[in-house]
């Protein structure tokens, strides 16, 4: 048996912003960022996790991480293995850093950084990835696993076991197909705000060349610029001789595709306000956008506009546009909310804004009950390498499809990772199959050494701490 003996945190920051990536309308200046921990035993055995920042305020996240962290301090690894539920209780318990939520804000994400990394460790314990870890539960231990407080009243425990059950005889069969093919993957790193129109171009030709056939475009800066770059990125993919050698173009109405918008090579569009218009403004304004056919509109107004969200989903639906959120949608209540709502089309789970795995099993359960596909966010550091295990839990034991979800791509930043995720010919994640991984989240010691702000070697020989006063 092994004790939780220590704690240690990092914050490490990468200079992104140099180059314009991660650059949307309300995002303009973005240096990725990872709030990092580590949890020691009395053991050789570690855990890792992380939550994500756009730069300052990433010193925040790491003092709450471990005022979060203190909680697990002597206790015995196996008693919290044997009830993640239970264990995930325990860490947001705490009655007066629960106040300064409460389950929302900087205090929940470092949580989710916490139990991130007691997963990491549970799976590493176990010598499997974490995807796999989850996947081989019995339904009763995944649930049992899930933080289900609060949602009660759009599935219930017993649903939850029963849905589960319903899948579990052809587990074995989607884990080898995933294995096999990959995950379905799409691209936003040829899209953010800040590139050039020749950048656009290049880096869509160069996506489309690797495989992919969904592509995301940041707007909402300059409509008529929104316009110009999206007929740009158009004009790329719906055409047949930029596609793969040998590569036959996909039927736009094909089960996977139908509904999204696909242009005659089968390459589908999508776009991302961040956040950044009221709701008569989102609405106007993407009616606007209709001639790039987009399949959904990401983030259109506040993340917290449960009903906002349903209202522009309203006006959207006759122009064949979809609306998908979730990337700062800080709870599982807000996707229990906006399911009930019939408010998105896609449900995007971000793999540390909610409260760790324990909670995005609640909101994967919950969305594939109101067959709402996830489709997770991954634009940023480590973001990636995190979700991929997410999806392969949702495909493999939950939602049992993978036909028309997409996972996030962002090629940024991979090479900080011991366990970096990688992309196959035909644009899809490759499954994670080291037994030492865990949640693939471990990260360089020198990556750490070097990036870590604001004595890291990178932050000091630059002189760029001042960006941050």
């Amino acid at each position: 048996m092994a004790i939780i003996t220590g704690y240690e945190t990092h914050d490490v920051r990468f200079p992104t912003s140099l180059s314009g990536d991660g650059t949307d309308a309300m995002n303009t200046e973005c240096d990725y960022s990872s709030a990092y921990v580590s949890l020691f035993t009395d053991s050789d055995l570690v855990g890792h996790g992380m939550t994500f920042t756009i730069g300052r305020g990433n010193e925040i996240v790491c003092a709450a991480i471990k005022e979060v962290a203190r909680r697990l301090l002597n206790k015995d690894i196996e008693t919290l293995f044997a009830d993640m539920g239970k264990a995930w209780d325990h860490i947001l318990a705490d009655p007066q850093l629960r106040w300064i939520g409460p389950e929302k804000g900087v205090i929940h994400i470092a949580s989710g950084a916490v139990n991130n990394a007691l997963w990491d460790m549970y799976a590493k314990a176990r010598k499997k990835p974490l995807w796999k870890l989850v996947v081989d539960m019995s339904p009763e231990e995944i649930v049992r696993s899930t933080a289900f407080r609060y949602i009660s009243d759009a599935i219930t425990r017993e649903e939850a076991v029963a849905m589960l059950k319903a899948k579990e005889a052809t587990k074995a069969e989607r884990e080898a197909k995933v294995r096999e093919v990959g995950y379905p993957a799409y691209v936003t790193s040829a899209g953010w705000l800040g590139y050039s129109d020749e950048k656009i171009a290049r880096l869509t030709r160069e996506a489309v060349a690797a495989g992919f056939n969904h592509f995301k475009m940041k707007v909402g800066a300059d409509r008529d610029a929104d316009l110009r770059r999206g007929k740009i990125i158009r004009s790329v993919i719906d055409n047949p001789q930029h596609l793969p050698p040998g590569m036959k173009p996909r039927d736009p109405e094909s089960p996977a595709l139908k509904g999204k918008n696909a242009g005659p090579t089968g390459c589908v569009l999508m776009i991302d306000a961040n956040q950044v218009w009221d709701v008569p403004q989102a609405i106007e304004y993407v009616k606007s956008l209709e001639e790039i056919k987009p399949w959904f509109i990401e983030e259109p107004t506040a993340p917290d506009d449960v009903l906002g969200h349903a209202a522009i989903r309203k006006a959207l639906l006759p122009h064949g546009i979809g609306v998908a959120t979730g990337e700062h949608a800080h709870n599982r209540i807000i996707f229990k909310q906006l399911l009930q709502a019939n408010a998105i089309d896609v449900c995007q789970i971000d793999s540390c804004r909610l409260a760790g795995v324990s909670e995005v099993l609640a909101v994967l359960l919950m969305a594939a009950k109101f067959g709402v596909p996830v489709c997770p966010h991954a634009g940023g550091v480590g973001l990636c390498e995190y979700v991929i295990h997410l999806s392969l839990i949702d495909y493999i034991a939950v939602s049992g499809t993978m036909e028309r979800n997409v996972l996030e791509f962002v090629d940024h930043l991979h090479e900080h990772f011991l366990h970096p995720c990688s992309i196959n010919a035909q644009g899809r994640y490759n499954v994670p199959t080291s037994s030492d991984e865990g949640y693939s989240i471990e990260m360089h010691k020198s990556s750490i050494a070097t990036y870590e702000f604001p004595n890291g070697t990178f932050w000091k020989e630059n002189k760029l701490q001042s960006k941050y006063a």
